[in-house]
């Protein structure tokens, strides 16, 4: 496996800064040297969660920029049809906001030809809570009155309950128009669990990627639901951070079981990530933590990929651009085009496991 150092300056996906040698720096910036990446030479095709496409067409750029015989391919299809594309053998890897079912689990092994499949933990990409209301600069919302917006039960913005949490703010009787994904996705996976966590008896409609709920408006993928917040005044839904931050959307406060209302930020994002527990990579994350400063709807984003068997015009590639998304660099590569970096401690873990791909 040839051995690449780049200084190559990548603009990335959702902002106006650039990544040069593994940092993200803006206009007028010195350059540094960006750590020597691993080069294989052959195509690989991952495919899956959209939530991260920002970051992995990001990582692709600074890879094949430093690898010229490589090429990485990411179709961003949502969680539930990358994981079906692996299983089925059509995807060298699954980008999935959620880890696999036991069933999956046991499908991926005998996919991999007995081997189980590796997850890594790669992207740690909050969900925004992204609202569009003429005229509300910020919003506080309870779980118990999120779960009730997305049932239908709360219809309009001046509902007596939301005037209760938003002392001091003016609310429009608008009508709340909510928008959740069509297609099967880690991110609704991950929102319904943090309502069903959190929410108690005022959600009644489970966990899952399906969506469940009566009523909304449905969109495929994680831009089309930001592209109809932004287009719609009322309207309100969940999408990764980036793609909120992207379309200029509001995202509320979330009141998690402390009755903290959290803003999302990088440091409350951390804190929620740094309580989470470990199992083999899969990182189970507190819906209804009452951690000061946590912010409670926080996903985790894995590459699924077989620990062994790939064929060796594949494995260079796979072992270094997974090694690279893992390193340092690629988390701050990730920091700049709006994620949040994985703590050092798991980080480590990811690379040591990536760097065991046979």
């Amino acid at each position: 496996m040839k051995v690449a150092a780049t200084g190559v300056a990548v603009v990335l996906a959702l902002g106006g800064c650039a990544a040069v040698g593994g940092a993200v720096v803006g206009e007028g910036a010195a350059d540094e040297s960006r750590v020597q990446i691993e080069c294989g030479a052959g195509a690989v095709a991952g495919s899956g969660s959209s939530a991260q496409a920002s970051v992995v067409n990001t990582w692709i750029k600074v890879y094949q920029a430093a690898c010229g015989e490589a090429t990485v391919g990411y179709d961003s299809v949502g969680s539930g049809a990358g994981v079906a594309a692996f299983l089925a053998g059509k995807a060298d890897f699954a980008g999935s906001d959620s880890p696999l079912s036991a069933a999956e689990q046991q499908r991926a092994t005998e996919r991999c030809h007995g081997v189980p499949a590796v997850h890594l933990p790669m992207v740690v990409g909050p969900v925004a809570l992204a609202y569009n209301v003429a005229g509300v600069s910020e919003l506080r919302l309870r779980p118990a009155t999120i779960a009730r917006i997305f049932a239908g039960t709360i219809t309009v913005w001046n509902d007596p309950v939301i005037v209760a949490e938003n002392p001091g703010s003016t609310l429009p009787a608008t009508r709340i128009q909510t928008v959740h994904r069509a297609d099967s996705s880690g991110t609704t996976d991950n929102f319904t669990a943090f309502l069903a966590a959190a929410a108690g008896k005022d959600w009644r409609y489970g966990r899952g990627g399906k969506w469940l709920a009566p009523g909304g408006t449905a969109a495929r993928g994680s831009n089309r639901v930001a592209t109809a917040i932004a287009r719609a005044d009322g309207a309100i839904g969940y999408v990764e951070r980036s793609y909120a931050t992207f379309h200029h959307l509001g995202a509320a406060r979330v009141g998690n079981s402390s009755g903290e209302f959290v803003a999302l930020t990088d440091d409350a994002v951390a804190t929620t990530v740094a309580g989470a527990g470990n199992d083999d990579l899969r990182l189970g994350i507190d819906y209804a933590t009452a951690s000061a400063g946590a912010y409670p709807i926080v996903l985790v984003t894995y590459e699924i990929i077989c620990g062994s068997g790939h064929q060796p015009d594949r494995l260079g590639v796979l072992k270094g651009f997974l090694g690279y998304t893992a390193s340092a660099d690629g988390q701050r590569d990730a920091a700049g085009a709006g994620y949040v970096p994985l703590p050092e401690e798991v980080r480590a873990q990811v690379a040591t496991a990536a760097a065991a791909l046979t």
